[in-house]
């Protein structure tokens, strides 16, 4: 739901509740009946927007029932806590009256009350659930929508002519030199495509499946080097069956490839886990005059989706100097996403 939308459903309730008030006011000359309704609709207002901000959004909890009750009861109290000012304190001094007879217990107070705020505090907590699980749906969608990009923008980097037959001529020149290296290699691109073309369709995939795709990456991308001894690569995974969202890392190394200055000196890349918090270390000498290595479409897609899939639990630096690029990333996986196979 858009927020003008939003926006109008709530105005379209108090327009709603205030004609019924102003009913009431041209049908009754009583005076201190129309002050009470006026202390009344006051106290609705106040107790629906302190439970639609506040309230709710802290005590919701769908797999914690109790605690959504409790949210509830709270609403009530604020709006019992209001209208017991504005009726029994207030209007006594200013007005010279109460609405409740004089020694009339909390008690009651409260229990009676308990119907007259039910109208607001339900209609408040059912306007914030809709909102909510709009906002909800709509992360779904945009989530959905940014994995899609993902997968498209993988395709395009990893099953693009140009790579398959830099892949391809170098694995020829292995053969005819009848190195061992020539199978391996061979093996190496089959699971990079086997990657690309089966695992993106999942949500999630096992972690070594991520790091594995890096590493026949990475093994391609030697065979064009001069100095393969220049990449460090360090794995210590002691969780490798917990699940990631597929092309999280990936897309650095990626870019480091592609922009970095590898030939020169190198690359430095670090991949481990303690429990269910994932480490990924990435540092990187750039190229002469290459500006904004950190703005392109693959890693600006990343941090969405670190955004959407592990909101408060990814801590993403990047550090750009002039000739340096480091990325370190820390992830909190969810230790209940585990596969075994």
């Amino acid at each position: 739901m858009k927020k003008n939308q939003i926006i109008f459903v709530h105005v379209f309730y108090w327009l709603l509740l205030l004609f019924k008030y102003v009913v009431t006011y041209l049908n009754s000359e009583d005076y201190h009946i129309n002050l009470i309704n006026v202390t009344l609709f006051t106290a609705n207002f106040l107790s629906f927007y302190i439970n639609y901000f506040f309230i709710a959004p802290k005590f919701f909890n769908p797999r914690r029932l109790y605690l959504s009750i409790l949210g509830y009861f709270l609403g009530v109290v604020v709006f019992v806590f209001f209208r017991y000012s504005f009726e029994e304190v207030l209007l006594p001094i200013f007005a010279g009256f109460r609405n409740y007879a004089e020694g009339t217990s909390f008690v009651f107070y409260f229990y009676d009350n308990i119907y007259y705020s039910a109208l607001s505090i339900f209609v408040s907590t059912s306007l914030w659930l809709f909102t909510y699980y709009s906002k909800l749906e709509k992360e779904r969608v945009q989530l959905i929508e940014e994995k899609k990009n993902a997968e498209l923008q993988a395709l395009k980097t990893q099953i693009n002519p140009h790579f398959i037959f830099n892949s391809l001529n170098n694995i020829y020149s292995l053969v005819y030199q009848n190195s061992d290296k020539a199978l391996p290699a061979l093996e190496e691109l089959s699971q990079l495509l086997r990657y690309s073309t089966k695992d993106l369709e999942k949500d999630f995939i096992q972690l070594d499946k991520e790091v594995g795709y890096m590493e026949s990456l990475i093994a391609l991308e030697k065979l064009r080097i001069k100095n393969p001894d220049l990449i460090l690569f360090n794995k210590n995974l002691k969780n490798p069956k917990l699940l990631i969202s597929p092309m999280l890392l990936v897309p650095f190394v990626e870019n480091a490839f592609k922009h970095g200055d590898i030939n020169g000196k190198g690359m430095e890349l670090k991949v481990s886990d303690d429990n269910s918090r994932l480490y990924f270390y990435l540092k990187n000498s750039k190229k002469q005059r290459m500006k904004d290595f950190s703005s392109g479409i693959g890693i600006a897609n990343v941090r969405k989706r670190l955004q959407l899939i592990y909101p408060d639990r990814h801590w993403l630096e990047i550090t750009e100097t002039e000739d340096t690029f480091i990325v370190d990333l820390k992830i909190e996986l969810d230790k209940n996403k585990s596969a075994v196979y």
